[in-house]
């Protein structure tokens, strides 16, 4: 059996943050703001997999008034909704991950955030797509505004169990 999730996730950039999307540091003037680490890209990935499993959004899971959550890795985020999916007897089947950014460039970063998600979700970087594109200029992404991730993800029933 097969279910499938999508999300997409809204960070604004601002000066003062560090820019951490895919679970990989890149140096820019402008990080995501967010409760969080404020990775806009993993919060997709990981939103996408809740509601495949009808588990609802990651602020049920991991709310914003709780200080507990406040600056924490979303690579955390992401190992506990993996708990969760495996938890429910599934796995991943594919992931495919865009990053609506206009600067820096992240095809230098996209290998390390592929390797970094397929570690996380404990399945081989071939069942991990991450793609980036601009907004040429556009909107608030092409402003420099905002960074948005969309996310759909393909789990099926582990059956190994």
């Amino acid at each position: 059996m097969y279910r499938i999730g999508q999300s997409s996730d809204i960070h604004r950039l601002c000066e003062g943050r560090k820019l951490v999307l895919g679970g990989v540091e890149i140096d820019h003037e402008k990080g995501c703001l967010g409760h969080s680490d404020g990775d806009a890209l993993l919060h997709a990935i990981a939103e996408s997999i809740l509601g495949a499993l009808a588990l609802g959004d990651l602020g049920k899971h991991f709310p914003d008034s709780d200080p507990a959550y406040e600056g924490i890795s979303s690579l955390v985020l992401l190992a506990h909704v993996y708990e969760l999916m495996v938890k429910m007897g599934y796995v991943i089947q594919n992931v495919d991950a865009l990053l609506l950014i206009e600067q820096p460039k992240m095809t230098p970063h996209i290998e390390a955030m592929r390797t970094n998600i397929a570690k996380c979700l404990h399945c081989d970087a071939d069942r991990i797509s991450v793609k980036a594109t601009r907004g040429e200029g556009l909107g608030f992404i092409g402003k420099e505004e905002g960074v948005l991730a969309q996310c759909v993800t393909l789990l099926r029933r582990n059956t190994a169990l």
